[in-house]
Order: structure tokens, then sequence, then C-alpha cells
């Protein structure tokens, strides 16, 4: 199971509302972060969440058996490790 989590901010929502639109991606609360999972890869389009590059590249608080293989302007893409 690949995840990620990220800080419940309001700066953080959009991208976490855009990761929930997979159909295969759950969003959990784990204390005052947001667990994203999938069982295999998770692809996040920065444009589609409308966030400024400051709050995307600061937006990871924490991977689980995952890697991180693309996080650029464009999208975020985290592959099962």
């Amino acid at each position: 199971m690949t995840a990620l989590f990220v800080l419940d901010v309001p700066e953080n929502r959009p991208v976490v509302v855009q990761a929930g639109q997979s159909p295969t991606v759950t969003i959990d609360r784990v204390g005052p972060y947001f667990k994203i999972s999938a069982p295999g890869p998770i692809v996040i389009d920065r444009r589609a969440t409308g966030c400024r590059h400051a709050v995307w590249y600061s937006s990871v608080a924490g991977l689980i058996d995952a890697a991180i293989t693309q996080w650029d302007k464009d999208a975020m893409r985290l592959e099962p490790r």
C-alpha cells in the first residue's frame, strides 16, 4: 500500500481533494494529518489543485512504502516501494 501524509491545514486541502478524485485512492485521518493511500501509484496534478509552488513543494509530511518518482510543477507521482 502506497501512502502519503499531508498536514491538515487549509493550504493543503486542495492536494487532498485532488488525490481523492482517483477511484483507487483512500483518504483517512491520522491525528492532524490526512493519509492518502492506494494499492498502487498515486498521481496528483498540481495545476488541478490550484496550489502555488511553495505550498506544493511543502505539502508532503511523510511516506509509507512509497517513493516520490515525480514532484515537479506539473504533478506528484508516488510509486510503491
